[in-house]
């Protein structure tokens, strides 16, 4: 295999790897009812199929960030896609709903081992020149999957089963860990001799295992109430220790100086206010549209593609466009977009044209996929070698923590707005959500401004 191509056989690899990421994500939200029927749960038991996954996943993705530094991104991927395929099969084989959450977060700990160390594998086989490119090719991946999702996930529940939804990983999985094994290079450690501090990374999962089980869990168990004052503060408490302790450790989990690069600490926040936008969206629209004007989850669905499916050709196109005039402009053209999307989608009401709904999320998808190709190249060309892979456990952090805010802030506007009883109330709870995520872009945009390129 020659220079010229292998890099590009790297990207087949991860690219494959986001897309089945990105198609198990997406595809289990959708068989939730069918799962509590079968296993006769209650909804807050079936729940946590996903709440456990966004745990686990949030939890280590830094820490297996750090790891890939320690010891290699190529064995960690590995060993990623190892678990993540062996507990997609077992998660299909479950015979109870409490077997299946153990499962889904073993899934996780291999989704997490994936998503911190793909970003690092492409920027360390691309030129800096091409990384945008070959970001937005992996990030067109994951749109695919995400857009895929949902309709392939509701084909195979009714033809075959809901098990299916879990094996379908199995064969997808075991052609992308060849493809991993051929084409990634092995990469030698960039902190050889330096130890894994085992304590700072414990602290760092205890603390946001309980930010986010707090913010996730914060609409259903009630803000106020004492569990979510509790884990909102213990979470307060464990980060504060683990900053002060990562600030005086000779090999910190997450090394803090990197946020005083101004360019990484931009990106980075950049990236969770994107999130945000995003999440909000992919919460409110199914209640309007299924709720609000009666339209069957198929149809939704297929609506709701309009986003995803822009997402995916702009991502791309984005990326070459950043490998030449830099990240700034792009970044804020992108977070800008995002808002007009927004605002659009802010003026829905019940005679609304789903023309106009779907032109709407077309818009804020075009503005996502031309905001994160750049920014995630701004944020990885801005760490040092010796430090990819905690910049990709903070890039995919990143994403954890902008969907759990957009999600929990959606949801307290939405709520609060149904609890006035009003014939209006649902209208007016989706469009304060999206108006409130529409200021949220305009803050992404000022932060894509003061980046250095």
């Amino acid at each position: 295999m020659n220079m010229i191509n292998h890099k590009w056989w790297v990207l087949a690899a991860v690219g494959t790897g986001s897309f089945m990421a990105a198609l198990d994500a997406s595809v289990v939200n959708t068989i939730l009812p069918v799962i509590q029927n079968v296993f006769h749960s209650s909804v807050s038991a079936v729940e946590w199929v996903v709440t456990v996954y966004l745990l686990a996943v949030s939890g280590f993705l830094l820490t297996f960030g750090r790891l890939g530094d320690l010891y290699g991104h190529k064995a960690l991927y590995i060993w990623g896609f190892g678990i993540f395929v062996g507990s997609s099969a077992l998660c299909g084989a479950t015979h109870s709903v409490e077997a299946l959450i153990i499962c889904r977060g073993i899934q996780a700990i291999g989704g997490a081992m994936l998503a911190s160390n793909a970003p690092a594998i492409l920027t360390g086989n691309f030129p800096a020149e091409e990384r945008g490119r070959a970001l937005g090719l992996a990030s067109m991946m994951t749109y695919l999957g995400l857009t895929a999702g949902p309709s392939l996930g509701g084909w195979l529940a009714q033809a075959f089963s809901w098990r299916s939804v879990f094996y379908i990983n199995v064969p997808v999985g075991i052609l992308a860990l060849a493809l991993s094994l051929a084409s990634i290079p092995k990469d030698e450690p960039n902190d050889f001799g330096q130890k894994f501090d085992l304590f700072g990374a414990a602290l760092l999962l205890a603390g946001l295992v309980a930010l986010m089980l707090g913010l996730n869990q914060g609409a259903e168990w009630g803000w106020t109430s004492l569990p979510i004052i509790g884990l909102l503060l213990a979470a307060f408490f464990i980060l504060t220790v683990f900053i002060l302790i990562e600030r005086h450790s000779p090999a910190p989990v997450l090394d803090l100086n990197l946020f005083r690069v101004p360019l990484f600490s931009a990106a980075a926040v950049s990236a969770v206010l994107n999130y945000i936008c995003v999440y909000t969206i992919t919460f409110l629209m199914p209640y309007y549209l299924i709720q609000g004007r009666g339209l069957n989850p198929a149809q939704a669905g297929l609506l709701l593609t309009a986003e995803p499916i822009v997402m995916a050709i702009a991502a791309p196109i984005s990326g070459i466009f950043s490998d030449r005039i830099g990240s700034r402009w792009p970044g804020m053209a992108g977070m800008a977009l995002m808002g007009v999307g927004l605002f659009l989608l802010a003026s829905l009401n019940s005679n609304t044209s789903f023309l106009f709904a779907g032109s709407a999320l077309a818009v804020a998808g075009l503005g996502t996929g031309t905001f994160i190709s750049p920014n995630t190249s701004a944020l990885m060309g801005s760490a040092p070698k010796q430090r990819q892979g905690i910049a990709s456990g903070v890039q995919a952090a990143a994403r954890s923590v902008g969907m759990v805010l957009g999600i929990g802030l959606a949801g307290a506007i939405f709520t609060t707005h149904l609890a006035q009883n009003t014939p209006d109330a649902l209208y007016r709870g989706i469009d304060m959500g999206f108006l409130a995520a529409g200021g949220i872009a305009v803050l992404g945009i000022v932060m894509s401004a003061i980046k250095e390129r």
